[in-house]
């Protein structure tokens, strides 16, 4: 095979950076020794970008260096040419090859060496030292390879090489990105040790008093005798030991080993979406008094159940589950991991309200779960977009007899100690819902998922349980005349999983007597962040239908931001809201989407490339009914005020005003009062029709007469001069880190101006690069990858990423006929 001989000549003759993995001994008293190092830094990359190299690399390729995580795809410019499609993003894929030489200590010869990759999209293979390991078609779960056999230990360098092919396309419903993606990592362990994700933490018996902590570990011996070892688990919370137990073992020669300890938990600290307490358990193997190797897993004790009347209980209270559905993608960074772009999201998100998060439709990346253990998110877990009918011509179903368990099982085992997850979604809108194929594979996905976990119900994402006419669901109810989806009324899943419908919520016990609820997917309202059409109260669906081509909507494929379009399988933000807090047996929901998304640009096709769907925009601007939901979720004290007040003189304007914590809100325009407002039944929002005078807008929410908060919205000159503010003025000199810079476009007195489109230009000083620029604007054709990017409503955004170096960034913001703007970022 010509791939092979490429190889070959290829490691003979590239020449790198090398990296020297050091196997420290584990200390006596050091409980958190990691085993795994990161294998990110120095790789060469090639995307093949003609026929003739099309599937094979040799001397001539040219090469260039980077870091993983990588995402070639958004470093390419908008195609509408694409075979991707406008569903894609625009975006193209193709086939590159990554590789490294590395070194490994002499010492290290004696022991286990892999790499583990979390994720590289798609169809990896790998090579190491032109031996080939393997190949994995899934892009988003992870995958380890054993390679100590095949190393050069010593000064004698080695090399890895791995071929990712993203060339047939479509294979995806939205933008995938292309690459080694995810982390990867080199794990150096003794023959003795705990397996990959070895570890399976759960807690039976949970009171406020006490608790019970069981812990299966799975023990791999890779020596060629049978030994007698000690394994020791050791609870923790934060640095405090909480509790420790130990049992002797012997274990056959090449064999495996589950061993089976508990432990009990006194006055537990209990995981919650408002206080995620965590434990750490480390696992120690000792042979002869000297430990050989340490395993350390994170878990959370919490008890919890969803109940066919009160929907979710957790910890022996009822708490509502408002989430929003999120992709994986990360705006203008692509699909490259980046675990601050992952943080700021869900702050964004938390900050909103949000206390879960629906990881559609792939397993996440694993910082994903870590940050929703550590920051309070109820986790749907997600499996599968499709199962063996596709969706796209290339996409996952045609690897769907072969590997399907294979992924299912490895997700399990990787994400079954995450204590924010709470159940298991084994598939999305799947073709194959409507008839006994689908019963049949969903029979043998949720017999696997309770193999490997029972502590979490089963779920899918139907469209919808209930199959009937939508329009008419309120005539098909009263005769009742309804038909249930076949996987719904299968019995095989624990919880029904709704996407859409919201009209059938209420109709829920009725149709499904035993089996909680779960909104799985819900809303599809559509916002461009900024824009808003003159009358806001009438309901608009885009598109008229699902399959039918879109005619009309807005010029420049615009959307109103007021809370009016949504999709014809859909609803407003408010509208399904107002039905789950209604009731206590809807568990809670996940809206499409919390972010705004690279690909799907419903309801419009190209030259729109990214979603409307979020709540928060691509950049991680907030859209204005980020606001309803933060006056509903939260118990801050809100009063939010739009649209901008820039129009034409006596041109008429509504108003809206999102509130809580009082009982009205009067409105002034120029200090004249036009109006007090109070919601009436079940309002998420009051209204002002008013003839546009400029000045200054200024709303007033009172309680009890007594003045709440004040919002004054003004309206703004010509633009004069930029603004720059970053998230945070002071981070992490590790080459990944990263801070967000909000660049504000303001008139002279300091005032937003809200239809400035300015195209801005960026430079930086110092030890770190400008790695996003985005404005959040769904039409845009700028590359995210750039130095300049134009502004949409007054507003663009760029992200810098630090170096190696403690030091200064100088991050300068130009735009023509602006006063410029410079922020300092320290890195440390």
């Amino acid at each position: 095979m010509q791939i092979r001989k490429n190889i070959k000549n290829v490691s003979l003759l590239v020449v790198s950076a090398g990296i020297i993995f050091l196997n420290s001994c584990a200390k006596k008293n050091d409980a958190f020794v990691n085993r795994k190092v990161s294998f990110n830094a120095d790789w060469s990359f090639h995307l093949n970008d003609s026929i003739i190299d099309k599937d094979t690399i040799g001397t001539a390729t040219k090469w260039r260096i980077l870091d993983v995580p990588h995402d070639w795809g958004i470093e390419g410019k908008f195609d509408e040419k694409s075979p991707a499609g406008y569903g894609g993003g625009s975006l193209n894929g193709g086939l590159g090859w990554y590789k490294k030489t590395f070194k490994v200590a002499a010492e290290d010869s004696t022991k286990i060496t892999s790499i583990t990759f979390d994720g590289v999209y798609k169809n990896s293979e790998v090579w190491v030292n032109g031996h080939y390991l393997g190949k994995r078609p899934n892009g988003y779960i992870g995958f380890q390879y054993e390679i100590s056999k095949y190393l050069n230990y010593g000064e004698k360098n080695n090399e890895i090489i791995v071929k990712v092919d993203n060339s047939k396309q479509p294979n995806s419903r939205w933008y995938s990105g292309s690459g080694i993606f995810r982390n990867v990592w080199i794990e150096t362990t003794d023959k003795l040790h705990v397996g990959q994700w070895g570890t399976y933490i759960t807690t039976p018996k949970v009171t406020a008093e006490k608790a019970s902590v069981n812990i299966e570990t799975t023990i791999k011996n890779q020596y060629q005798e049978s030994k007698k070892a000690t394994v020791t688990t050791t609870l923790y919370k934060e640095d405090k030991k909480v509790t420790s137990v130990t049992q002797d073992i012997t274990i056959n020669a090449n064999g495996n080993q589950t061993v089976k300890q508990s432990a009990e938990v006194e006055n537990p600290a209990l995981w919650s979406d408002e206080n995620p307490e965590l434990y750490t358990a480390v696992t120690e193997i000792s042979l002869d008094d000297k430990i050989i190797d340490q395993y350390k897993t994170t878990f959370g004790i919490r008890d919890f159940k969803f109940d066919l009347n009160k929907g979710f209980i957790l910890n022996g209270k009822q708490v509502k589950i408002k989430g929003v559905c999120m992709h994986h993608d990360l705006g203008p960074l692509g699909s490259a991991i980046n675990t601050r772009a992952l943080e700021r999201q869900l702050e964004i998100l938390k900050e909103m309200g949000v206390n879960g998060i629906r990881t559609s439709h792939n397993p996440p990346a694993p910082e994903l779960l870590q940050l929703c253990d550590k920051m309070g998110f109820i986790v749907m877990d997600e499996a599968f977009d499709m199962w063996k009918q596709n969706k796209t011509k290339y996409d996952y179903a045609n690897d769907w007899d072969k590997w399907h368990k294979q992924d299912l099982i490895d997700q399990l085992l990787r994400d079954r100690n995450h204590a924010s997850i709470f159940m298991w979604s084994i598939g999305n809108e799947i073709p194959e819902q409507w008839n006994e194929t689908g019963i049949e594979i969903a029979k043998e996905l949720a017999a696997i998922t309770r193999q490997y976990d029972k502590t979490r119900p089963i779920t899918a994402g139907m469209n919808p349980p209930v199959n009937m006419n939508i329009d008419a669901v309120t005539l098909q109810f009263e005769k009742k005349n309804v038909s249930i989806n076949p996987l719904a009324g299968s019995g095989v899943l624990d919880l029904i999983g709704y996407n859409y419908a919201h009209q059938t919520f209420e109709h829920h016990l009725k149709n499904f007597p035993k089996t909680p609820f779960i909104a799985t997917e819900t809303t599809s309202g559509l916002q461009t962040r900024g824009y808003y059409d003159a009358v806001s109260d009438t309901i608009k669906k885009w598109p008229v239908s699902w399959d039918k081509k879109f005619e009309g909507g807005n010029p420049g494929n615009t959307v109103s931001a007021y809370d009016q379009v949504q999709t014809p399988w859909g609803s407003t933000h408010e509208a399904t809201w107002k039905i789950i807090k209604k009731h206590d047996f809807l568990a809670g929901m996940y809206v499409w989407t919390g972010f705004d998304y690279i690909g799907e640009p419903t309801p419009y096709e190209w030259p729109s490339v990214s979603s409307y769907f979020g709540i928060v925009d691509l950049a991680g601007f907030p859209k204005d009914v980020y606001y309803m939901y933060q006056s509903e979720w939260t118990n801050k004290t809100v009063l939010h005020v739009f649209p901008h007040w820039n129009w034409k003189a006596g041109q008429t304007v509504d108003v809206w005003a999102y509130y809580n914590n009082a009982d009205e809100v009067e409105l002034f325009v120029n200090g004249k009062s036009v109006g007090k407002r109070a919601k009436k039944g079940e309002d998420l929002h009051v209204m002002w029709r008013i003839p546009f005078e400029a000045g200054t807008l200024k709303a007033i929410s009172r309680k009890g007469g007594k003045v709440v908060l004040e919002k004054e919205i003004k309206t703004a000159g010509n633009p004069s001069q930029l603004k720059l503010t970053a998230d945070r003025n002071t981070i992490k000199a590790d080459k990944n880190d990263l801070s967000f810079v909000t660049v504000d476009i303001l008139d002279a007195n300091g005032t937003i101006a809200p239809n400035a489109n300015n195209e801005i230009n960026f430079s930086l000083k110092g030890s770190g690069k400008i790695v996003g620029v985005c404005s959040g604007d769904p039409v845009s054709h700028e590359p995210y990858k750039g130095t300049k990017h134009t502004a949409l409503a007054g507003k663009c955004l760029v992200i810098v990423q630090s170096g190696d170096k403690s030091g200064r960034l100088e991050l300068t913001a130009k735009a023509n006929g602006l006063k410029q703007a410079t922020i300092v970022i320290t890195t440390e």
